[in-house]
């Protein structure tokens, strides 16, 4: 099992993360549990400036980290090493990135299934060296009195009361999302009035249409089959429209078509009625 863990630590996260030794850090959901579960730490380590949301020397990455142990319980769990500043869960290794402000609260939310990687990052370096020290001591608690985590019908009547939606806050979010865009837009459109008329670099002038409509940039691909389009439109007018006794012939013949068809629907209806009368002899 533990094979297979360590060669998944190596996917995305640098090929240094593949070299750093692992420590087995027992731990156990509650005392009444006799077996334990193994959490696999070791430094972060990484290429300078390829992950900027977990810093080395102070990210402690932990593998097979189970689906019942979260944030909440694995900061409690390191925080007898030292001061834990962020604790981070995926479903796999990756670079991170710093977030300029917080997720959102009703959306872009993602549940994570069966067993996860975590990244603790510290504010000393100190920390992540006792950490790995933990795996000399007896396994530790996650669930205790004073925190317990929820399992059973306690976390799902959890569960469902969180997903209940506040409409003040909802709304309260997303008004403040639609001002973030209406800003963003209008700074793009003060900078595109700038830019307007002015030539770049090689002498080019971008031209924008304007007016009620201005309409979408279009490919070179979308133009082709708009003038295709507007090509046979054309086309099938001309043909109809091209002389006016062409167009009174062809109403002509079409009623003519009309009536020939009329007759035999008449001829054939009459030939069914005689079929159906009784002749006895």
């Amino acid at each position: 099992r533990y094979t297979r863990v360590r060669g998944s630590a190596g996917n995305g996260a640098g090929a240094s993360q593949s070299g750093a030794s692992l420590a087995a850090l027992a731990v156990k959901f509650a005392e009444r549990q006799r077996s334990h579960h193994c959490l696999l730490v070791k430094e972060h380590q990484v290429r300078e400036g390829a992950d900027t949301a977990h810093p080395p020397r102070r990210t402690l990455f932990v593998l097979n980290v189970p689906p019942y142990c979260g944030p909440d319980s694995l900061s409690r769990l390191f925080s007898r090493c030292g001061h834990v500043q962020s604790v981070d869960i995926c479903d796999k290794p990756g670079p991170g990135e710093k977030k300029d402000k917080l997720a959102s609260k009703f959306f872009d939310h993602k549940t994570l299934k069966g067993f996860q990687v975590a990244y603790v990052v510290f504010r000393k370096p100190a920390a992540v060296q006792a950490a790995k020290a933990l795996s000399q001591e007896g396994p530790l608690l996650i669930s205790t009195e004073s925190h317990p985590v929820k399992t059973g019908i306690s976390k799902w009547i959890a569960s469902y009361e969180a997903s209940i939606v506040d409409p003040k806050e909802l709304k309260a979010e997303v008004d403040a999302y639609m001002q973030d865009y209406d800003k963003k837009v209008a700074e793009e459109e003060a900078k595109a009035a700038m830019e307007e008329g002015v030539p770049d670099e090689e002498g080019w002038v971008k031209v924008t249409r304007k007016g009620r409509k201005p309409g979408l940039p279009r490919t070179e691909a979308a133009n082709l089959r708009v003038l295709e389009k507007e090509k046979q439109k054309r086309a099938r007018k001309e043909l109809l429209n091209f002389y006016a006794w062409q167009h009174r012939e062809t109403k002509r013949e079409h009623i003519a078509q009309l009536r020939k068809k009329f007759e035999e629907d008449k001829q054939r209806i009459a030939l069914m009625r005689a079929q159906r009368k009784f002749r006895p002899y």
